[in-house]
């Protein structure tokens, strides 16, 4: 913006006419800014109520439509310190038998307590091994797959970490408490791992032997031709005596610790079933093991009526959250006389008045809305529509679903359901529980309604939030429209502020005229005093 200096001759405060003469101008573009911000908000209203609509939708509605929101089931077993049951819309109803013979290990491998040793030791200090010697070993794992690792006197212990993980395992050096942490990255036999001291031919080293022992990893394990009892051979114990080593295994002395991968087992109706992990996935049940059981527990799966009576619950729940927002916004208060601020009219308020100003416009963007109001009827129409199941018709009613009335709903909560017997609603809680009695008594009555009315409102949501010229797909609102509107306001301020500025800039050319004309004037007067002597 140009600087501009005015009035120095006429003595006229410029700036403040300059202003007035332009101020019709800059009223309209005020308004149009005003609009625009309104438009803003409103936009940003129904983003929100949008996003709630299209919550109920994708979610409740669409998942009760179907047979399996309703046909579910529940397991309870006698000892739940044992296992835990889920079970499955496809799980068989009655009483099975479950025992725990073992539960899923990993296998782990603590090392014997060492001493003085970091991760920077190398091989060659410790095991007494020339730095250029090269030490062979092989980590088995137990679905028969071997990796095999080449180190020298000179690797370091860090190495050897940094090898055994590149091996398939879990590897650590703990320098505080001097041992090796080595195990199994997943629990069951299959995963479980062996360390040798075996080279590629799968012949027992004795470099190797050195290595595993001075790391503290040395276990019968070591040689190939251990027995699976961990019975060590005579040839290997012979090596192991002409190497001057021993099997640390004491645990009081702070020998290394094994412990075996295992799988674990159960038996279920007297059929006996293995996994690598605790979980077992068996005829609709998922059955998670706890702890080893000496006797047989009881699973007893039934359907889950509880479960249908909360879906039912939790749909109204969502509903009922849905409609009495539309309500709160279609009936707001009058905002008559508000409009958004000008930055001058900010000035002149506090920031809490300034808050409770746009607030006022803020929550009265949807009252009498149209479209909330379509939206509204067409929902509640659905709600309060008949069923015909076996040849009879039922409504909410039916089932001891009903709204409180005008007079007794609160305030813009007329068209909430309301369960009889729901014991978290104050309003209907002493009333007799027909759903939950249906729902024990004639579950197919019950589901093919709700899947009925579910799949009605879904249909009539899918309509409404079709994309067509004014509106996106999954929008319940003309976004397009008011985007366009919001574009087209966008432009007409720019060209009002072209016009003010071009008035300005007008009026300011005709004030500078008259301030050179007064310059002139004022050298010509001077001149003429100076003339006469005054």
């Amino acid at each position: 913006m140009p600087i501009r200096i005015t009035g120095m001759n006429s003595g006229l405060d410029t700036e403040s006419i300059i202003s007035e003469l332009v101020s019709a101008q800059e009223t309209k573009k005020n308004s149009l800014v005003k609009a625009q911000t309104k438009l803003s908000w409103k936009m940003d209203a129904w983003k929100t109520l949008n996003s709630k609509v299209y919550g109920l939708y994708s979610s409740t509605l669409s998942d009760m439509r179907f047979s399996s929101a309703y046909t579910q089931k529940k397991t309870t077993v006698s000892d739940s310190s044992v296992a835990s049951v889920i079970a499955g819309t496809e799980a068989t109803d009655g009483v099975q038998t479950l025992k725990i013979n073992g539960l899923a290990k990993s296998g782990y491998l603590t090392g014997a307590q060492l001493s003085g040793v970091t991760s920077g030791s190398k091989l060659s200090d410790l095991a007494g091994i020339g730095e250029d010697e090269t030490v062979n070993l092989k980590v088995k794992l137990g679905d028969g797959t071997s990796k095999d690792i080449s180190l020298s006197g000179s690797s370091k212990v860090s190495d050897v970490v940094k090898q055994l993980k590149d091996a398939g395992v879990n590897a650590s050096f703990d320098e505080k408490n001097q041992r090796f942490f080595v195990s199994a990255k997943e629990t069951g036999l299959a995963a479980d791992f062996a360390l040798t001291a075996q080279d590629a031919e799968g012949n027992t080293t004795d470099s190797g032997l050195k290595v595993l022992s001075s790391l503290g990893l040395l276990t019968a394990e070591a040689d190939a031709n251990v027995s699976k009892d961990g019975k060590v051979s005579a040839q290997f114990q012979a090596q192991l005596d002409s190497l001057g080593l021993t099997l640390s295994t004491d645990k009081a002395e702070g020998g290394a610790t094994r412990i075996k991968g295992q799988d674990a087992e159960i038996i279920l109706n007297g059929a006996k079933f293995t996994s690598s992990s605790n979980n077992f996935n068996i005829n609709g049940l998922t059955i998670t093991a706890l702890k080893e059981s000496a006797e047989e527990i009881s699973l007893t799966t039934t359907n889950d009526y509880d479960g249908i009576y909360d879906t039912i619950k939790k749909f109204l729940k969502g509903y009922n959250e849905l409609v009495n927002e539309m309500d709160k916004l279609y009936n707001a208060a009058s905002s008559k006389g508000y409009e958004p601020l000008t930055s001058e009219e900010k000035d002149a308020m506090s920031e809490s008045e300034i808050e409770d100003w746009e607030k006022k416009i803020k929550d009265s963007l949807l009252r009498r809305d149209a479209t909330v109001n379509d939206l509204s009827n067409t929902l509640h129409d659905i709600m309060t529509s008949g069923f015909e199941v076996k040849g009879k018709t039922y409504y909410l009613s039916s089932f001891g679903i009903n709204t409180l009335g005008y007079f007794t709903s609160a305030e813009n909560e007329k068209h909430a359901f309301h369960i009889d017997g729901d014991k978290d609603d104050s309003s209907t809680s002493n009333n007799a529980d027909r759903l939950k009695s249906m729902i024990t008594n004639e579950p197919e009555v019950v589901m093919d309604f709700f899947q009925q009315l579910t799949n009605q409102l879904y249909t009539k949501l899918t309509d409404k939030m079709s994309a067509n010229e004014s509106r996106s797909i999954y929008k319940a609102y003309n976004d397009k429209q008011m985007k366009e509107e919001y574009d087209s306001y966008a432009e007409k301020i720019k060209d009002q502020e072209a016009r003010v500025t071009a008035l300005e800039d007008k009026w300011y050319a005709k004030f500078s005229a008259m301030e050179t004309a007064l310059a002139k004037l004022n050298s010509k007067t001077s001149a003429i005093s100076g003339m006469l002597g005054m």
